[in-house]
């Protein structure tokens, strides 16, 4: 069961959109996982496990530590890290049904 603080991660990441596909990388599903760590004095420690579109995107970076710096401003966060995989590697049957229909793609996978 997902947690409030998760919940309000993963609508923190809804505001952060891929430069070149006009949704936000939770419904394009490039993020794999949260982890959440035992409490602190501070709050809780977080790692967003994520990928990209593809290994070799141009805006990486930006998209890495803007994800890193929304989540380290969600309230009950202590700090935020990210961990970039490629496995299994992102493919359009990763996206919410929404942005599926969004794209056109719906049925497609």
């Amino acid at each position: 069961m997902e947690s409030d603080l998760e919940k309000n991660i993963r609508n923190a990441l809804r505001q952060i959109f891929d430069p070149e596909i006009p949704i936000n990388i939770v419904d394009l599903g490039l993020i794999y996982g949260i982890e959440i760590g035992e409490k602190d004095e501070k709050g809780h420690p977080v790692t967003v496990i994520m990928t990209l579109t593809a290994p070799n995107c141009p805006m990486a970076e930006q998209v890495i530590e803007e994800a890193r710096f929304t989540v380290s401003h969600v309230p009950g966060v202590s700090r935020a890290s990210i961990s970039l995989t490629f496995d299994p590697p992102w493919d359009p049957s990763r996206m919410s049904e929404e942005a599926q229909l969004d794209t056109g793609l719906y049925g497609m996978y």
